[in-house]
């Protein structure tokens, strides 16, 4: 019998993927351990590799499929293209691993009144959006509900639909009502335009920066660093710092040792909301933002305050290659605390960063330039760059905020202190 490939757990929090791209058609040869299709999640691209040596059976989920944990996928039957499989193979399920979530917080959850066809992150997602799932016609195997069909569902009831013109044909001679108009035939496509279907994880970036924008209490409030005393260290020591550690000394690890120094200082700049709780923590694990070509994700550097420059820098140039060639897991990018985005590397001047629910923190870098400051009494050129620090004004006062922002000013201007507060 051929051993199966299902679609192996896909974390806590995730319930249905999709399915991206097969990279090995029907009745071809595969190796054991060797990638055959791509499942796209939420946050992380999967990787499922054939469990045995053999030849490819049928595939019976396409590219751009919703499948859920178990579902088929495909089928190896012992031998090689074109011979018949070996009777003497035993039929196995065979389940890769995958990363395990961090809990989340606890959410509304809609009644299981749906017959079972919703998973219970699902219908979590449904309470949120007040959506009701009874009324749903799910687009999942066997009329399964699924996330894309919640979130369908709520921009629809958040966008009015405006109603069908009445033709004269329609309109009642008595003066009632018009009976309802038949669908209109679909306008043909503008040849101009091109038809890209948004990734899994693009369309979960989407919904979460809507998320953010609509329930948390947002501002953002700005600074400026001269940033003379960084590049003149940097400068004097980052021969001497890539020959021992083997790796550069960049700018993020002054400023994450300088965000690590002002959250001790302010602590709720580090907290999230849980229902009417505040939730301090006395741990630092701070997301870099990295830019991929599906979209921002946010790679988590753990203990940041526990590790050394070099050990950040290498920390993080380690997350990024991983995010750009998409091998980051799951567990790389839930939990943080705090976020660092660096728009300035593509050339901005000033930006209002979003928040990264839970977090209630998310500071901005932008580009260095030389502007004329005012030093003593004399106008000097120094290397200039704009700060922005975006918050939850539900627990972060704008005082708070604006004392935060100073104190990050104040470390990396006298970089020297970092060693002893960052």
């Amino acid at each position: 019998m051929p051993v199966e490939i299902r679609v192996p757990p896909l974390g806590e929090s995730l319930v249905d993927a999709v399915v991206g791209m097969w990279l090995k058609s029907e009745g071809d040869t595969v190796s054991r351990g060797e990638t055959i299709v791509e499942l796209e999640t939420d946050k992380v691209n999967l990787d499922v590799t054939a469990p045995e040596d053999g030849v490819l059976g049928k595939i019976e989920r396409s590219a751009g499929d919703v499948v859920t944990v178990g579902e088929l996928l495909s089928t190896v039957a012992a031998g090689t293209a074109g011979a018949s499989s070996s009777p003497a193979v035993k039929e196995t399920v065979v389940e890769i691993p995958a990363p395990v979530a961090e809990p989340v917080a606890a959410a509304p959850v809609a009644p299981a009144a749906d017959g079972g066809r919703a998973a219970p992150a699902v219908r979590m997602l449904a309470g949120e959006h007040s959506v009701d799932l009874n009324k749903l016609a799910g687009s999942g195997p066997g009329g399964r509900v699924t996330r894309e069909d919640v979130l369908t569902a709520a921009s629809q009831a958040a966008t009015p639909v405006p109603s069908a013109p009445v033709t004269p044909s329609q309109a009642s001679t008595n003066g009632s009502a018009p009976a309802p108009s038949t669908p209109a035939v679909p306008v043909a496509q503008d040849p101009r335009e091109e038809r890209v279907r948004m990734t899994r994880r693009r369309q979960t970036i989407a919904a979460r920066l809507v998320e953010a924008q609509q329930t948390a209490a947002m501002l953002t409030t700005f600074n400026e660093v001269d940033m003379t005393a960084v590049m003149e260290l940097r400068t004097a020591r980052k021969d001497a710092f890539k020959e021992k550690h083997g790796v550069g000394l960049g700018f993020m690890s002054f400023f994450t040792k300088a965000v690590i120094g002002a959250l001790r200082t302010y602590p709720r700049v580090n907290a999230e909301i849980q229902g009417d709780e505040i939730v301090l923590k006395h741990y630092y694990d701070i997301g870099v933002a990295v830019s991929t070509e599906e979209g921002l994700v946010v790679p988590v550097v753990r203990d940041a305050d526990r590790k050394n420059f070099a050990e950040i820098e290498k920390a993080i140039g380690e997350l990024a290659v991983r995010a750009r060639d998409g091998k980051l897991e799951l567990k790389d990018l839930t939990g943080g605390t705090f976020t660092i985005t660096n728009g300035g590397v593509f050339g901005s001047m000033l930006s209002t960063p979003i928040l990264n629910t839970p977090q209630v923190g998310i500071l901005g870098m932008h580009a260095i330039q030389q502007r004329p400051v005012a030093r003593n009494g004399e106008v000097v050129i120094r290397p200039m760059m704009y700060l922005a620090l975006s918050y939850d004004h539900r627990i972060v006062d704008g005082s708070e905020a604006v004392r935060f922002l100073v104190r990050v000013k104040e470390l990396l201007e006298d970089p020297t202190n970092l060693l002893l507060e960052g």
